[in-house]
């Protein structure tokens, strides 16, 4: 299985790392940590020497009550770093964005991956990127950052999820994005309750035969905190032990803050699912 991103093919035989690199001043986790050059880069070094495959990049935060972020904004932030990046190092580098003309300036810096919480639904979007070759992560979102968590309500949540990433993912392909440029995430802590979440996880075998590889991305999350009781800062084993388990159930990339013991947990729960060569 390939994941093709513009002039990039990722193997996903094995699941892969994505590893998160905020430039932010906002976001849940680490907001303001890696916002200036520098600080980003070797960052960005880590992760990589961690094991990520892919490098994310976002420039606005979509945690809940997140404030919107004009382009320009946008742009300052993400475009020197992907720059430098992929001036530096041979790695996937995504962009964590829903405006495409973010989108574009990114792409022109080094780029091969959009990941959109709106999933390409901005006006030209799916067309852009059908032109531009680039890898596309699709993501379920009820809501948006602001409100989503306000009070998210589904009469089926996997059944809602399932159709909405089908819809998407059929007009991607409409707009002539290739099939094999497209991944799916359910979109774990976006505009959904606990027990919507958990649910999702469970069930992800019934997203895996929507016909793309999925991601996940359960990274220090608040149904971490809600099941463990743990802070921001204390999250990382019960987010091993769902990185492991989505891997279990078909997840193919695995977007996470802590590159490297996620990728030992992935790469063990595949070794038990795939088996390996001795």
């Amino acid at each position: 299985m390939i994941w093709r991103c513009r002039n990039r093919s990722i193997e996903l035989t094995r699941p892969v790392v994505m590893g998160i690199l905020n430039v932010t001043p906002d976001s849940f986790s680490d907001g303001g940590r890696y916002a200036h050059g520098g600080a980003a880069i070797d960052r960005a070094a880590a992760l990589i020497a961690e094991g990520a495959s892919i490098i994310d990049v976002g420039g606005e935060s979509t945690r809940p009550g997140a404030s919107a972020v004009d382009a320009a904004v946008e742009m300052e932030r993400v475009v020197p770093v992907i720059e430098r990046i992929a001036s530096r190092f041979d790695v996937a580098v995504s962009v964590d964005t829903s405006k495409p003309e973010v989108m574009a300036a990114a792409v022109a810096a080094g780029a091969s991956i959009v990941n959109d919480v709106y999933a390409l639904r901005a006006p030209g979007a799916r067309s852009w990127a059908a032109s531009a070759g680039v890898g596309v992560c699709l993501m379920h979102m009820q809501g948006e950052p602001r409100t989503m968590q306000e009070d998210p309500r589904y009469d089926d949540v996997v059944a809602a999820v399932a159709g909405f990433l089908d819809a998407e993912r059929r007009l991607c392909l409409a707009a002539g994005i290739d099939e094999r440029a497209i991944v799916l995430d359910p979109g774990i802590g976006f505009g959904k309750r606990l027990a919507h979440n958990l649910t999702l996880l469970r069930e992800l075998p019934r997203l895996a035969t929507l016909g793309s590889p999925l991601l996940v991305g359960v990274s220090r999350k608040n149904l971490i905190g809600r099941v463990l009781g743990r802070g921001v800062g204390d999250r990382l084993y019960g987010g091993l032990g769902l990185a492991a388990l989505a891997v279990g159930f078909g997840a193919k990339i695995i977007r996470t803050h802590d590159a490297g013991p996620t990728r030992d947990a992935i790469l063990m729960a595949s070794a038990v699912m795939q088996g390996a060569e001795e």
